[in-house]
């Protein structure tokens, strides 16, 4: 049974490291694949929704609550809170902020340079107290994401099997990747993986 396993997981190989060989940008390619140390690369750890409806401008107001800041800060500041693992785009910040001054509840505040600052109001001090518990949770959540992106990331990992990848595209590359070779990289992969499984 293990034997005919075997010849059907080498017989599927193939396609899967033709794949990774091929894959343009790769997981070791510019691109931010596995290789870049990165994991996944920035745009693909900003995909999906860190916030919910009302989120970003609820964590914005704190933000400025706590000190006075420009859009530049607060962007630094929730990637900072999530272990760098997302940062909203200015597209969205922004405009957000543009709408909580018209509400009343952040003002532009006194600052150095050219850039625009942002300070909270007495209403947006009131909205912060009412919604206490909802801040709290929101930046209990950022928080941990930040600490659980760092518990995963491994620069060295990630180099590791952006390595493996490379070397693979590049003998495909070469056209040295013929059924033969193909068996004693099955090989080889599936030693490592056994390995890897009783640390």
């Amino acid at each position: 049974m293990r034997r005919a396993y075997r010849k059907a997981w080498k017989h599927d190989a193939w396609p899967m490291i033709a794949m990774m060989a091929s894959a343009r940008g790769g997981w070791g390619g510019r691109r931010g694949g596995w290789g870049s140390g990165d994991w996944g690369g920035r745009g693909h750890r900003r995909r999906g929704r860190m916030f919910g409806q009302g989120e970003l401008r609820l964590a914005l107001l704190k933000l400025v609550a706590d000190e006075s800041r420009h859009g530049y800060e607060l962007i630094k500041a929730i990637e900072e809170l999530t272990g760098g693992a997302y940062a909203p785009s200015p597209g969205a910040v922004y405009p957000t902020l543009s709408l909580m001054v018209d509400e009343g509840a952040i003002a532009e505040a006194a600052s150095d340079g050219a850039r625009k600052a942002f300070g909270i109001t007495g209403n947006g001090k009131a909205e912060l107290k009412e919604r206490a518990d909802e801040v709290k949770a929101l930046f209990e959540r950022l928080t941990e994401h930040g600490r659980s992106e760092e518990r995963t990331r491994s620069p060295v990992l990630f180099r590791a099997m952006g390595n493996l990848a490379n070397v693979l595209r590049n003998r495909a590359r070469d056209g040295a990747l013929n059924q033969e070779v193909i068996d004693e990289i099955v090989d080889i992969i599936d030693e490592a993986a056994k390995r890897i499984e009783r640390l």
